[in-house]
């Protein structure tokens, strides 16, 4: 039985349940929002057995015993895992609120992060660990700390929400925020896409992949016209964003998502994402560190970026509870600690080293 039948198959539902979620949105039809809720489950069933049966793969190969094979050991596992913890909030939230809505932008993620796995020509391969992850606390750190990403990211998404459905003056910093906040997502998502198309890039290793493919078929072109160019287009669909930034208010406004129900969620997947991230990602991970490499902390660069995006989220926290911020503020700081998320997850991997190197391309 090999996993990449299961993951192929639950690739195929995720993108099938983004086509009938939005079948749904569209006609607010009860039996073709179970479709897509059947649909998402049948993934998500699929998703699990297929990391199941990486996991009974790599504990064959490896023989170091079912806790120290769990399958997070490079940039392609790490990726399903996440995409299944993104999934698995989702399911939670539907049947707690009883709203279909966030299907339509949640399940694009899954099948988009898992379609691009497989046309990227990522390397799937089982690897060797080394012996610094050869421990027992693999399994509660990783897990952990990739749980509270998937909180983090929900909340990022309700937060931008709720910022485009409470601002309408283009001139107000808020609004200014979400709208370069979308901007840059669409300008990295297309660029990106380019250096596919232009390069067939097939990610070889961290150092190759940023120095030869990594926006060069845009920002980082060897021709300085094609450069400009770019960079003007860019700010050109940032304007776009920013002109045109009330379509995406009533579209938000056309699903019936409550301004507190945007509000709640966002709290809520960040009071649970935070103490597993406390307890997971840093606790969890010194006391790993130390038994790995005689040390608890060492200021390596994925140690301080985890600890800036913990310091990030307990300042929210704080200022929801022991300052009363509400509303927009409090939102902003949410959208602010999940870039410090993605930062920590790829950024490191991807531009710097140190002792988590291991976790790239």
């Amino acid at each position: 039985m090999d996993s990449s039948l299961f993951f192929g198959v639950s690739t195929i539902a995720y993108i099938l349940a983004m086509i009938v979620y939005i079948a749904y949105l569209a006609f607010r039809k009860e039996a073709i929002g179970l479709a897509a809720t059947s649909l998402t489950i049948t993934g998500f069933v699929c998703h699990t057995i297929a990391f199941g049966v990486r996991w009974k793969e790599f504990n064959d190969i490896m023989q170091m015993g079912l806790l120290r094979s769990i399958p997070l050991t490079n940039l392609y596992e790490s990726l399903v895992f996440f995409v299944w913890c993104i999934i698995l909030v989702y399911l939670i939230i539907e049947f707690k609120y009883k709203n279909r809505t966030f299907g339509a932008f949640i399940t694009p993620i899954a099948g988009m992060v898992l379609a691009f796995i497989d046309i990227s020509g990522m390397s799937k391969d089982i690897h060797p660990l080394i012996p610094a992850l050869q421990s027992n606390w693999l399994l509660a750190h990783v897990t952990m700390s990739f749980i509270a990403y998937a909180t983090f990211a929900v909340s990022f998404a309700t937060a931008l929400m709720y910022l485009i459905l409470t601002t309408d003056n283009r001139r107000s910093g808020s609004y200014i925020f979400w709208t370069i906040t979308a901007g840059l997502f669409a300008v990295i998502l297309f660029a990106m896409a380019l250096d596919f198309l232009v390069f067939k890039v097939v990610p070889s290793g961290n150092e190759s992949f940023i120095k030869n493919h990594l926006l060069k078929a845009t920002l980082r072109s060897e021709s300085g016209l094609i450069v400009a160019i770019s960079f003007i287009a860019f700010c050109i669909l940032i304007f776009l964003v920013w002109r045109f930034g009330h379509l995406f208010k009533q579209l938000i406004q056309s699903f019936s998502v409550s301004e507190n129900l945007l509000d709640d969620l966002t709290y809520k997947n960040i009071a649970v994402g935070f103490p597993v991230f406390t307890l997971g990602g840093l606790i969890f991970g010194a006391i790993w560190a130390d038994q790995a490499w005689g040390r608890y902390w060492s200021w390596d660069p994925k140690e301080t970026w985890s600890l800036i995006t913990w310091f990030v989220y307990a300042f929210y926290l704080h200022a929801r509870f022991l300052r009363g911020w509400r509303g927009r503020k409090i939102a902003i700081v949410a959208v602010v600690g999940f870039f410090s998320t993605l930062f920590t997850y790829l950024g490191v991997n991807l531009l710097l080293s140190g002792l988590h190197a291991y976790g790239g391309i």
